[in-house]
């Protein structure tokens, strides 16, 4: 389970840049095997007077708090191309936005501490999650 968290000030970005965003986030990650429906992506607008950045508000802002679960990596180059990647999906949507701060950071949690629909998900790779791939829906296995 990929959950991106986006904060931001208001303005920032549209539905459509929502929508592509999402997708973009969703593919990357269904493209590794991932259930789309693992992907959560949750926008959370705020105002400018309520957003602060180094201890002032009012810069056009972004963070992104993403959380892993469904796949970690295994060293510091994986981080890095991990790192790398969600760059690039971030990158053309603040180019467009003048002078806005923009940051993320990825917390990677233990598969132990995971549900979805009440369900362990199952084995990284697995048969059970190649069918939920598949179907796009969580089943019993």
């Amino acid at each position: 389970m990929p959950l991106w968290r986006i904060d931001h000030t208001e303005g920032i970005f549209t539905d459509e840049d929502k929508a592509r965003l999402a997708e973009s986030v969703t593919d990357h990650y269904a493209q590794f095997g991932l259930p789309r429906f693992y992907v959560v992506v949750v926008f959370n607008e705020t105002s400018a007077s309520n957003f602060y950045v180094g201890g002032e508000p009012g810069t056009p802002a972004v963070r992104v708090s993403i959380d892993h679960i469904a796949r970690t990596n295994p060293d510091e180059a994986a981080r890095q191309r991990t790192s790398a990647w969600i760059g690039r999906i971030l990158n053309p949507f603040m180019a467009k936005i003048p002078g806005v701060h923009w940051e993320f950071h990825a917390d990677e949690t233990s598969r132990d501490l995971w549900l979805i629909n009440g369900l362990v998900p199952p084995p990284e790779g697995s048969e059970a999650e190649q069918e939920w791939a598949r179907s796009n829906l969580p089943s019993v296995y």
